[in-house]
């Protein structure tokens, strides 16, 4: 066997290992994504609520007393801060759930990647070590999609099946 050929089949098994590696990546990435997005959101959204849509005092207050938007060296109070609240309250515990059951995920991720620009405004020392790896992630999810395993893929899997040529004209 010449070298030549050697070169050759490494060449061979290498692109076929990077090839099989990017295959199980593009399955196993989506969900991790979008758990690793939900978990931080999901968590805080659980400190908001007293109960069934019961807004705990100290999540208003917050948004009244302790929250600024910072804006051009200056600090803002949130206009509505009640709705704020409960806006907030609401959309950090639905989002997360949706992202990691896949459902909606790209728009879930946009919602996400818009309020970690509000929590920039309102947090701006916090953009390494937090909101630049949320929106990294959410910036992913809205490129590669849920992945096959998630409510999305499995929507459309039974949508293309149902109408024929997916739907397509």
């Amino acid at each position: 066997m010449s070298s030549l050929a050697t070169i050759s089949t490494v060449e061979d098994v290498v692109r076929g290992a990077t090839e099989r590696l990017a295959q199980v990546a593009l399955v196993v990435a989506p969900p991790l994504l979008r758990v690793a997005l939900a978990l931080p959101f999901f968590k805080s959204g659980l400190t908001k609520w007293d109960g069934f849509l019961s807004l705990s005092p100290a999540a208003s207050f917050l948004f009244e007393d302790e929250f600024k938007l910072h804006i051009f060296g200056h600090a803002y109070d949130f206009p509505f801060p009640a709705a704020f609240a409960y806006f907030d309250g609401i959309a950090e515990i639905v989002l997360p759930v949706l992202l990691i059951l896949g459902g909606a995920t790209r728009f879930s991720a946009l919602a996400l990647l818009v309020m970690t620009g509000v929590i920039q405004l309102v947090v701006p020392e916090g953009w390494a070590n937090f909101h630049l790896p949320w929106a990294a992630l959410a910036v992913a999810l809205m490129a590669l999609g849920p992945g096959k395993l998630s409510l999305d893929h499995l929507a459309a899997s039974l949508w293309r099946r149902r109408v024929p040529d997916g739907g397509r004209p």
